[in-house]
Order: structure tokens, then sequence, then C-alpha cells
């Protein structure tokens, strides 16, 4: 599994264009080893990937949880806010759940923002 996942603000074609890119090198013999995620917006980015929220990522990759309320109690934060918070980052794809169980698999997260296109 990838070390780092690449958070794009990007538009739906080019988030097409790397899954049939990745596809086209699987098929010819290539190892691939990558995760993205697409924000249709900077706003998006910004809101799903906020300050706490990360400090939560952070919190997740180094320790763990077993549940969204273990979690909460040992960030010291309302249960609420917490699965909230969970609940989006994991629709982006940057938090994953096993059964109640939360990782980070991340090392990294990579942003890039795409200013113009080729």
């Amino acid at each position: 599994m990838a070390t780092k996942i690449q958070a794009h603000v990007d538009d739906l074609t080019a988030m097409g264009q790397r899954f049939v890119d990745a596809w086209h090198r699987a098929q010819a013999g290539e190892q691939i080893d990558e995760a993205h995620v697409t924000f249709l917006s900077f706003q998006a980015m910004t809101e799903t990937l906020s300050p706490r929220r990360l400090e939560l990522l952070r919190f997740v990759r180094q320790h763990g949880a077993a549940s969204v309320r273990e979690l909460a109690a040992s960030l010291g934060r309302d249960y609420k806010n917490v699965h909230q918070d969970v609940s989006a980052l994991e629709s982006g794809g940057l938090l994953v759940r096993e059964g109640r169980r939360l990782s980070a698999p991340w090392n990294e997260v990579q942003a890039s923002i795409k200013l113009a296109s080729p």
C-alpha cells in the first residue's frame, strides 16, 4: 500500500485521466502503488483537511483508534464533532475504517492545486 496519498484540486476529467493512466501502466506490467483523492474546489479541500481534521489524522496515524468514541476521548473532543470529522475524512478516502477500528495508513498527504489546463 502507498505510504502517501496525493490530494488534488482538479476536475472530473483530470481525475478520470489519472485513473486511465494508472490502468494503462498496470496493463503494461508496471506495479502501481499510489493513492489519489480529488477535490473539485480548493474550498472543499480546505474544509476536509481543516486543522482539526489534520490533527485527528495525525493522531490516528500514530496511535490508531478502536472506535470513534475512543478517538473523541483521546483527543478530548466532543463525540458528535469527531464523528462528523471522521465521516468527512472517511468519505474523502483519507481515513480507513475496518469495523469500528480507524486507521490513517498514510505517512504523508501531498496537496496539488491545478492552476490551468494543459
